[in-house]
């Protein structure tokens, strides 16, 4: 246990972007497609992917953190297949922190994203990040990464440990309030989210 005596002992992490791992994590955890019920509106077009689906990730992040104390800091790479539910392309559970007023930085590495932002009040932000653009999530923001590319969306994060998350502020709001949808010609687009309730604690 790291001390102020004894601080934690510095990490070097490298980033091998085509495979999407972390060499120098310590934490990793993985969603399936399975995992994802609820995520996607429309349930025929989520029963039907389900169905042909692979059973490989669709979705991993890995993480370091070698302190857990006051001003701690952790540092992953969340990586996001490509791929699409109907009209809305993949996309993470998203989340506001635990301590929402904690702000988080994303570094694209590799892929072509969307930063997905709502604050608690109802505004909305859809944000490019692709490979040298950093997007910096401010305190207060819930936010989801979405894949609108054909290859792997691979993104650097950090945040201070001690912010947590609330993944489940988005289910209890039916959703984001937009949803990142094909626009029909080859691109995305974002639209409201009918089943959109609103933030609350």
């Amino acid at each position: 246990m790291p001390t102020a005596a004894h601080p934690a002992e510095p990490v070097a992490l490298r980033v091998d972007a085509d495979r999407g791992r972390f060499t120098g994590s310590s934490e990793r955890y993985e969603k399936r497609l399975g995992d994802l019920a609820g995520l996607y509106r429309s349930t025929q077009a989520f029963e039907s992917a389900l169905a042909t689906d692979d059973g490989e990730p669709v979705y991993w992040v890995e993480s370091s953190t070698p302190d857990t104390g006051r001003g701690a800091l952790t540092i992953g790479l969340s990586v996001l297949r490509p791929g699409r539910i109907g009209d809305e392309f993949a996309m993470t559970r998203g989340h506001l922190h635990a301590q929402s007023e904690f702000a988080e930085l994303y570094h694209g590495i590799s892929g072509s994203g969307v930063m997905l932002l709502e604050s608690v009040e109802g505004e909305s932000r859809a944000v490019p990040i692709g490979p040298g653009i950093s997007v910096h999530v401010p305190g207060g923001w819930v936010h989801r990464s979405v894949n609108v590319g054909e290859e792997l969306l691979v993104t650097l994060f950090a945040y201070a440990t001690e912010a947590g998350q609330d993944y489940g502020i988005i289910e209890r709001a039916g959703g984001m309030s937009r949803l990142v949808v094909s626009d029909g010609a080859g691109g995305w687009t974002t639209r409201a989210n009918p089943d959109h309730g609103g933030y609350r604690a």
